[in-house]
């Protein structure tokens, strides 16, 4: 079969409040009756394509050619809430009003800057598992001193490290889930813990189906049993899955063991100068402006 990861073209087909993705059809290829979404993972020869009038279960009938997608799984920071904002917008409310002056942006940033490396001591095996709170808590503490604020009480150290249970979700979110959710089991692939991830969604009104992700994996992303376990969890092969990210290095290591794939573009994830990481790299299955977009290429 060809790789259709570089060759394929693709159509909208909508149908029973669903769309059909087809990739290397006709325009007029015919639906299934279902209605359920079908990516197909090869460029089919002519023969295999449904000829006008025919039914489209006998052209859909062999597993190879085709993946009905059931699962929608997302990635959070960054993707669905606005950390950048927020945890400036919480480290202010905070600490203003202790008399400490900052660039509350700068410091959400340094903050972040360090997401990535304390999760690699994970990764790597040098540390044991650690849950996402903690590695948050201790780089809290690095950049307190980094930006010389001692002698921050234990009650404002404690409430500013749940910034990151408080974190706002881009606007287009919430009404884009409710759609996704008509037509699709959704939930979380993130790299927080899980009683993070229930606080986003109480405080975001986010409309999952199950939090699951690293705590429930015990792996963090991009290690391949993040994604694996993620699927397995709902009885789902790693092909009925599609991961939804803003960020090209999380969708390619689910790619790579076997997700399919929806860019969803965060253009001021890292602030108005973000100059890296805003355009897809690779051809994914779908690419959308918001989860608006993302819930109309669906059919939602």
């Amino acid at each position: 079969m060809p790789n259709t990861r570089q060759t394929w073209g693709s159509t909208l087909v909508p149908c029973l409040g669903r769309t059909l993705l087809l990739l290397g059809f006709d325009r007029d290829a015919h639906v299934l009756s279902s209605g359920e979404v079908v990516l197909s993972v090869s460029l089919l020869p002519a023969k295999m394509r449904c000829p006008r009038g025919a039914k489209a279960e006998r052209c859909f009938e062999k597993e190879e050619y085709q993946v009905r997608i059931r699962s929608l799984h997302f990635d959070v920071f960054g993707t669905v809430v606005d950390w950048r904002e927020s945890v400036a917008r919480e480290a202010a409310a905070i600490l203003d009003g202790r008399g400490v002056e900052c660039d509350w942006h700068a410091f959400a940033d340094a903050w972040r800057s360090r997401y990535q490396p304390a999760m690699e001591e994970v990764r790597s095996g040098r540390r044991g598992w650690v849950k996402l709170d903690e590695l948050h808590r201790e780089n809290l503490e690095t950049v307190l001193d980094e930006f010389e604020m001692p002698g921050i009480d234990a009650g404002d150290f404690g409430r500013l490290n749940l910034a990151w249970h408080r974190l706002d979700p881009w606007p287009d979110v919430p009404a884009g889930l409710a759609r996704l959710r008509r037509g699709y089991i959704l939930v979380t692939l993130s790299n927080g813990n899980v009683s993070l991830m229930v606080d986003l969604a109480r405080h975001g009104g986010l409309s999952w189906d199950a939090v699951l992700g690293a705590e429930v994996a015990r792996a963090y992303k991009p290690r391949p049993e993040a994604y694996l376990r993620n699927a397995e969890f709902l009885g789902m092969e790693p092909d009925q899955c599609l991961m939804v990210a803003a960020h090209n290095d999380d969708l390619i290591a689910a790619s790579a063991v076997g997700f399919r794939t929806a860019f969803v573009y965060r253009r001021s994830e890292h602030g108005p100068d973000q100059g890296s990481g805003i355009e897809p790299e690779r051809d994914y299955d779908v690419v959308a402006e918001d989860f608006l977009e993302l819930a109309d290429k669906l059919g939602c």
